[in-house]
């Protein structure tokens, strides 16, 4: 039978234009408080990538009435836990507390929503522009197999296109980024009327309502402004192979396709597909490959939806001295067979049911990433309704047998690009 999967939820909009959400579960007594700026590294320019990434780190660095290091520590001695994100897309901030420290939550966001930019020096600045580029070194530069995201994008997308370039910026933007680039894109895209509240857990609607007016109305509307432009994905027709020597011990391959947005028709059958291609020890890829013929020592496969176009990835890690073109053409064969066959009934069942686990088991937490709270807004924001989640199961359980097979086989019609990350030749420099 199937689930009744709902987030009852009251909206109402400021006059600065701040949408806020609030779901009320009265269950134990804790709340989460959930912040989306409709901001992420796609509305930046090319020459000043890494700036809403730097942004989240600014954040934290205090504002108006928050010194430096209170903002955690006031969190902290409420047991609060607090974290946040950014992507190509948006930028979230939360904060999960009890249910009494609700307004301590709210007067720290709106602090730093109205009262970071005046609080920023040039020293906070420059200070987190070094722990960025650290970041970058450890986590992508310095880092096996690390390059390999920005290549793929790089090589996806054309250089104008909003998703070509690294969610943490390019070293040399970081290297040229000023103060006063911090504070233009702060004024420009962290304003109320670019954002979104959620608020969920043991709060009445009511009092919720008072306190975000409360902290949050005075603040000024702002305008942000219109999104770049979206060209068209540019790839080259006969699709990009590239190689990158890294210090690596095994030869990885990575395949990526062009597909469907996020929430548009095909997503939910390439997640399915994932599924059923990559996910467990009876997915087709890894019985065959790591566990029948013993060629790859890991394998993933996995849509990686996103809110202007989505890619198909696959990435193969051979085992030592199996080629990397063996790999590949066994990969490519059990792609082919279920993008002409579909899956069985089995498989289909199988999939949907980790799915729904996997979606069902997140809403069980108000707050944190993929919660309740966070829910609604990513509903909100991708959907233009935070009333979608019974819509979003539904879409997994709609899908037959055909409906994947379809997916597949247009994805797989696209031309792709492949790169080959292999160890670093004893002759090349480090």
């Amino acid at each position: 039978m199937p689930l009744d999967v709902r987030i009852p939820y009251h909206g109402f909009t400021l006059d600065n234009g701040l949408r806020v959400l609030v779901h009320e579960d009265r269950t134990v007594p804790i709340v989460s408080v959930n912040l989306w700026y409709h901001v992420g590294s796609r509305h930046e320019q090319p020459g000043r990538t890494g700036l809403a990434h730097l942004f989240e780190h600014l954040m934290f660095e205090g504002s108006r009435h928050v010194p430096t290091g209170q903002f955690d520590r006031l969190l902290e001695a409420e047991g609060a836990v607090n974290n946040g994100s950014t992507s190509v897309d948006r930028t979230n901030y939360w904060e999960t507390l009890p249910a009494h420290a609700l307004e301590l939550a709210l007067f720290l966001e709106a602090d730093r929503m109205g009262g970071m930019l005046p609080a920023l020096t040039d020293a906070r600045f420059l200070a987190q522009r070094d722990v960025v580029r650290n970041e970058r070194r450890q986590s992508v530069e310095n880092r096996p197999y690390g390059m390999a995201a920005e290549l793929l994008s790089g090589a996806l997308y054309a250089p104008a296109h909003p998703y070509h370039w690294p969610t943490i910026g390019y070293m040399a933007d970081l290297d040229a980024m000023r103060f006063t680039d911090a504070l233009a894109f702060g004024a420009a895209w962290y304003v109320p009327g670019n954002a979104s509240l959620a608020i969920a857990g043991d709060v009445r609607t009511a009092d919720a309502e008072r306190h975000v007016r409360h902290w949050f109305e005075a603040i000024p509307a702002g305008s942000a402004p219109a999104g770049p432009g979206i060209p068209e994905p540019a790839l080259l027709q006969s699709g990009a192979v590239l190689r990158h020597e890294d210090d690596v011990q095994l030869e990885r391959l990575y395949r990526a396709w062009h597909s469907p947005a996020m929430f548009a028709p095909g997503d939910a059958a390439l997640d399915v597909a994932a599924t059923i291609l990559a996910q467990g020890r009876a997915s087709r890829l890894e019985h065959a490959l790591l566990h029948e013929r013993e060629l790859a020592q890991s394998v993933a496969c996995y849509q990686a939806s996103a809110q202007l176009g989505s890619t198909f990835r696959l990435v193969l890690t051979a085992r030592p001295d199996v080629p990397l073109a063996e790999l590949a053409g066994e990969a490519d064969a059990i792609l082919a067979a279920l993008a002409a066959d579909g899956p069985t009934d089995a498989e289909l069942e199988r999939a949907r049911n980790l799915i729904e686990t996997s979606f069902v088991d997140a809403l069980q937490t108000v707050g944190g990433f993929g919660g309740r709270a966070d829910r609604l807004n990513a509903y909100l924001f991708f959907t233009g309704d935070p009333d979608y989640v019974a819509e979003d199961l539904a879409r997994y359980r709609r899908l037959g047998r055909d409906d994947i097979a379809a997916a597949l086989a247009s994805c797989l019609a696209q031309p792709a690009v492949q790169l080959a990350v292999v160890p670093r030749a004893a002759s090349s420099p480090g």
